[in-house]
């Protein structure tokens, strides 16, 4: 490492007193930077002028090298540790190694570390999910989100290849006890698949993830209240009798007519309506309207629907257009250019009252009407999940049915569903099997629209 020299026993004033004097050279423009002051241990103080930087001149291979130590602070230069700096540099070289190729090294270990913490692996595989269109981007904030709040504190800068099935277990366990069941067993399936993609990127062998299946507990099934089918009468009469704003009546009404999801007709505008035609098309994206939040919304699975109009439909619909016809929205809000608010028609069923807690909530028109279509014995399950805009179950099914519309079949049974509704008004219940399909023959029929 070499013998002592001059330069070792520089002290911190005596060093500033040397660096101002080469400023001054290097400003009367006697001298060209650098200026080097020796400093001990080898270390070097390249002076430039303003700047200054710490640097160690070395020889490595019969090459002659210089290992850069960091930029020197003028006012309080930090001699002792460039020495020490400089120092272990030389340890380096006495073990036969090139301080420059060390810390190269060392910098990529650090990198390397850092790419397989969890939290590097969780965002990388988040990043392909989204860049495969898996998600849209509202619910993949929303897995960000979830990533951040329940994964990321306890487990984020763990080694990915560090972790068992009893650390994943941690942020189950405290989401569990926080009683959040819903979110617990998502994270669970986040976790596995963050871990699978470790596997796919050569980082583990096995997945710790995979035994998590069935340590939290299941939450219990959490459906929208729909009322037995054998008090549609009265659901009807109600509705019909409520003495509030019409569009709220005119609202609930077309709900329960199409089976529409909220944001599907609370959004609608007047150019998706051929009233002619008798088809409403919703489509899979709205143009955004100022101030009125989601306005954008379209259909619920983003892509184009229709939805045949019942001739009682038609007739609603041409009697709102005569309150609304110059509006943004069909079914308006209190204020210009806003629709109806979302707990509107729920707030309607309150005060006619029915808890839209445990009786029926606008969700459960749905419900109701799909359990009386399926009940009814006469429309095929295929037709009544398209209309209703569920995608199918069996993804193989999906497949080989994704082109068959059947287009006049749910025309049929829109118009059956509404003549249907019309005789429970009356208020005798009729079970939906014992209300035939010929009772259609002599309404009008709607144009088919492929």
């Amino acid at each position: 490492m070499g013998g002592k020299s001059k330069a070792d026993g520089l002290t911190i004033l005596q060093l500033k007193s040397q660096i101002k004097a080469e400023q001054q050279h290097i400003a009367a423009e006697t001298v060209k930077p650098p200026r080097k002051i020796a400093c001990g241990a080898g270390l070097q103080l390249w002076v430039m002028g303003e700047a200054m930087y710490w640097r160690l001149p070395y020889r490595f291979g019969g090459k002659q090298k210089v290992l850069a130590l960091g930029v020197c602070n003028p006012a309080k230069p930090e001699l002792s540790e460039a020495r020490e700096k400089a120092l272990e540099a030389k340890r380096q070289l006495a073990a036969g190694l090139d301080p420059n190729q060390a810390r190269q090294d060392d910098k990529h270990a650090k990198a390397y570390a850092h790419a397989n913490t969890f939290e590097a692996v969780a965002l990388e595989w988040h990043a392909k999910e989204l860049a495969s269109g898996t998600w849209k981007p509202k619910p993949a904030l929303v897995v960000m989100q979830r990533l951040i709040a329940n994964l990321f504190p306890m487990l984020g800068k763990r080694p990915i290849e560090s972790l068992t099935t009893r650390d994943l277990m941690g942020p189950l366990r405290k989401l569990e006890a926080e009683g959040t069941l819903n979110v617990a067993n998502r994270v669970r399936q986040y976790t596995a698949s963050i871990m699978r993609h470790a596997i796919q990127t050569g980082r583990i062998d096995k997945n710790p993830a995979l035994d998590l299946q069935g340590a939290i507990s299941s939450p219990k099934a959490s459906h929208h209240p729909a009322l037995p089918l054998n008090q549609l009468p009265e659901l009807l009469q109600r509705i019909r009798g409520y003495t509030g704003l019409q569009v709220v009546r005119c609202a609930a009404e077309f709900a329960l007519l199409t089976g529409a999801r909220s944001s599907e007709f609370r959004f609608s505008r007047w150019s998706e309506f051929d009233l002619a035609a008798g088809i409403w098309t919703i489509p899979e994206k709205r143009e955004a309207v100022e101030n009125v939040k989601y306005s954008e919304r379209g259909e619920k699975m983003a892509r184009e629907r229709v939805i045949y109009l019942s001739t009682q439909a038609v007739t609603l619909l041409k009697f709102i257009q005569s309150i609304n016809g110059k509006e943004l929205f069909v079914f308006k809000g209190q204020k210009r250019n806003t629709p109806l608010g979302e707990g509107t028609i729920n707030l309607m069923l309150n005060k006619l009252g029915y808890s839209t807690q445990l009786d029926i909530c606008l969700h459960g028109f749905r419900t109701m009407m799909v359990s009386s279509l399926n009940e009814s014995l006469q429309f095929s399950a295929d037709a009544i999940e398209l209309h209703i805009g569920h995608e199918s179950k069996n993804e193989v099914r999906g497949i080989y049915n994704r082109n068959a519309q059947y287009l006049a079949e749910r025309q049929r049974m829109l118009q059956w569903w509404a003549d249907y509704l019309h005789v429970l008004e009356t208020g005798a219940y009729i079970p939906p099997a014992d209300f035939m399909i010929q009772t259609l023959q002599e309404q009008p029929k709607l144009r088919v629209v492929a």
